[in-house]
């Protein structure tokens, strides 16, 4: 069972790239949520990418560079805040893997044990409260594969939306299948991936929900693009975002 540390005073964040280039509103978000608890947060401005297209595309030379500047880039030894169960996947359960043989192994894997997700750790390091400010809304639920298989926080995720007293979480049908995204294979493989979108959608679309809440912009991209390209008036937000904005 995982052991959680206590109340910190400071967290590092890990911002993610996609989070820094398409969705930087999530990242203050996630920022803001981890502020109101009364913790600072630090933004380490060298950090970049967690390696992970380098590493699953059987590149783990390319992956250790990229992952040895995520190491120096955080070397306190405050926990590490990830909005995404992909890239907090990557970083917590492939980093030890991947420098296994290497001199740097043991620094690697304490930076590995310091890496928790956004929800995780709202959960079982703040253990936060939520009073919800919002009108009355449907919405429904998308489990990233990673935050599912990987990181196991889709509970911590939903316990959080149930904490929102005027929000009402459906369940989506065949929520354990993958959106299509993964990174490469969207682009290696279009043609399944789109198909996996096409019963994402779907899915979405017979929830009767007006909204699509994600742990992972990587799957937001990918289903929100879907969404507006068959003009599917549903929105697809970062939990992180949807939270914020029911407190306020």
């Amino acid at each position: 069972m995982q052991r959680y540390p206590a109340k910190p005073e400071k967290v590092y964040l890990f911002g993610t790239c996609i989070i820094n280039d398409v969705y930087p509103e999530t990242g203050i978000s996630a920022i803001r949520l981890l502020q109101k608890e009364g913790v600072k947060v630090v933004f380490p401005q060298s950090q970049s990418c967690c390696g992970q297209p380098a590493y699953n595309s059987g590149f783990p030379d390319q992956a250790k560079m990229v992952a040895r500047q995520q190491i120096r880039s955080f070397p306190r030894e405050y926990p590490i805040v990830v909005p995404s169960g992909s890239c907090a996947g990557m970083m917590k359960h492939h980093y030890p893997e991947l420098f296994a043989n290497e001199a740097d192994s043991e620094e690697a894997a304490a930076f590995s044990a310091r890496i928790y997700e956004l929800t995780e750790f709202l959960v079982h390091v703040l253990k936060i409260k939520l009073e919800d400010k919002g009108d009355p809304i449907d919405i429904t639920w998308h489990s990233s594969c990673h935050a599912a298989r990987e990181m196991k926080i889709i509970e911590d995720s939903k316990s959080l939306l149930k904490q929102l007293s005027n929000v009402n979480l459906i369940d989506l049908e065949n929520e354990h299948q993958c959106c299509g995204f993964g990174g490469t294979f969207s682009i290696k493989q279009p043609d399944i991936s789109a198909a996996m979108v096409k019963d994402k959608v779907d899915a979405i679309k017979n929830s009767g929900a007006r909204r699509v809440i994600a742990g992972d912009c990587g799957c937001l991209v990918n289903i929100t693009g879907a969404m507006e390209y068959q003009k599917v008036p549903i929105q697809g937000t970062h939990i992180a975002d949807f939270i914020w904005e029911r407190i306020q």
